[in-house]
């Protein structure tokens, strides 16, 4: 009853906080920069992507900011929401009456939502006189998920892998429980019994979890897909797209997730697992096995070695399910929407600036300044980790129009470091991705209707895993997603998939 009860407050919270509960008023930051005064100007929203600055710089006063400005010609002044509810944000901003010259989303419900709105500035004309190297760099199937009616509603900037999702485990705590890596769904339930249960960190104390995941069932990819299945995913069923999340496969899976957490396998705070959270314990020795970013291994796994040189993490298999099935998510082909809101009357100088940022000023936005961060040694990219790493939030703005070159990003991921494993965590990864059957823009009634939709998936998930509701909520579930919209989107995508298919 205590572990229900408790239960049932982490989920109160988490449901707080993804609706958006407390949202302060933003206000935009405008500046006017030192010798900048006869220059254009424009106020853009990003995502900070959780970067922090070295002491005396800022999101306005950088030099990698600094050489944007001083090679466009245009001053940028700059608004970085904080990353939790950052899309309920960009509805406060959108609301105020005098949105910005440019936002950035990852989410293509938002985008498609503002599109129907008619909030959005149509690019075609920008694009064609202004956008040189964004024609070049961007492929028609990325052009094509920012269409609707023939109109160009965002600049996309491009994912540079094609999923994210891998399983770590230490090494150290598996032999020293005599166990082998596991490979089977019903190894893996034993293996992170076995840490949960068995001090594997030595310390006589009950304190490690078998698996630990992140709030709104993130990070669980590798296991959904050992029943056949992703989230909020499109697959192919006698010859048309259905939704994952009302399938047969998802209540499998979340019966087992729910099995893990009332067998005290299962972080029991997983509703509240913010990546900083769950990062936290990964570091400090609490988590053995969890499902890693490809980037993990040079972050929170590299921490925590650092702490504990005897931790030995590896990669391992996917876990296979009953009917053999496994594998992990597939991105889409974009990252994130630029957009420009009709009230702005700087979509020439915005569109100057993306194509800026994805043309000749993407080397230095995504390797850093040449000879001061990386250089070139018998031909090899030879980068100054400490340099490296002081100015990471380069990113922030390398990422509004990131254009995915594999070479470029091998050279890059060798450079950082072969014990990291990067480059072969991404070939791992890509070679067990589940593929999402729709790769269109995201249609009408997904704006209409997603961000509730996917609320109430996420909230009936969460509940059903913690205990707070029967695995029966699933069939529920299923008949209010079709009936709030669930059907009209797949009608939409359907209609979408038949004239692809022709």
């Amino acid at each position: 009853m205590m572990k229900r009860m408790r239960a049932a407050i982490l989920v109160m919270l988490a449901c707080c906080s993804t609706a958006g509960c407390g949202i302060p008023n933003l206000t935009l930051k405008v500046e006017n920069k030192a010798g900048s005064t006869s220059e254009p100007a424009i106020r853009i929203v990003a995502n900070s992507l959780g970067m922090n600055f070295p002491e005396g710089m800022d999101e306005n006063h950088n030099p990698y900011l600094s050489y944007i400005e001083k090679n466009i010609g245009v001053q940028v002044n700059v608004t970085l929401p904080p990353l939790n509810g950052y899309d309920e944000k960009l509805n406060v901003i959108m609301a105020s009456g005098e949105p910005p010259d440019l936002l950035n989303t990852s989410d293509p419900s938002w985008f498609i939502h503002f599109v129907n709105q008619k909030a959005l500035t149509p690019l075609n004309d920008y694009i064609e006189k202004y956008g040189t190297n964004l024609k070049v760099k961007i492929p028609k199937e990325a052009w094509d998920n920012v269409t609707v009616d023939g109109k160009i509603y965002a600049i996309p900037s491009l994912n540079e892998v094609k999923g994210t999702e891998i399983i770590y485990a230490r090494k150290d705590w598996l032999d020293k429980l005599g166990l082998q890596p596991p490979k089977t769904i019903e190894e893996y339930t034993a293996v992170m019994k076995a840490f949960a249960e068995r001090d594997p960190d030595g310390n006589g104390k009950k304190d490690t979890y078998g698996l630990s995941i992140l709030e709104r069932l993130r990070r669980t990819s590798p296991f959904l897909g050992a029943f056949g299945v992703q989230m909020k995913a499109w697959y192919e069923r006698d010859g048309k797209l259905v939704y994952s999340g009302v399938l047969p496969e998802m209540k499998e899976a979340l019966l087992y997730l729910r099995g893990l957490y009332d067998a005290d396998i299962l972080d029991p705070e997983f509703p509240l697992n913010k990546i900083d959270v769950l990062g936290e314990k990964i570091v400090s020795g609490r988590v053995g096995l969890f499902s890693a970013a490809w980037s993990d291994t040079r972050a929170h796994i590299a921490a925590n070695r650092k702490i504990d040189p005897k931790a030995e993490w590896i990669p391992l298999d996917f876990p296979v399910g009953p009917n053999g099935k496994h594998g992990v998510y597939s991105t889409s082909n974009v990252r994130s929407y630029n957009v420009i809101p009709n009230k702005s009357d700087k979509a020439e100088a915005v569109v100057k600036f993306l194509d800026f940022v994805a043309g000749p000023g993407q080397t230095s936005l995504k390797l850093g300044f040449e000879n001061e961060i990386w250089t070139r040694v018998d031909g090899k990219l030879s980068i100054r980790f400490d340099e490296h790493s002081k100015h990471g939030y380069r990113g922030i703005y390398g990422a509004l129009a990131d254009m995915a070159d594999p070479n470029v990003t091998r050279d890059r991921l060798d450079a950082l470091g072969s014990q990291f494993r990067l480059y072969d965590n991404i070939q791992r990864i890509e070679q067990n991705l589940m593929v999402d059957r729709f790769n269109g823009p995201p249609t009408p009634a997904m704006g209409k209707h997603q961000i509730k939709l996917s609320k109430l998936q996420e909230d009936t998930f969460t509940r059903i895993i913690a205990g707070l509701s029967p695995i029966e909520e699933f069939d529920a579930f299923v008949k209010k997603w079709k009936e709030a919209g669930g059907d009209e989107i797949t009608g939409e995508v359907n209609e979408w998939w038949r004239e692809t298919n022709k």
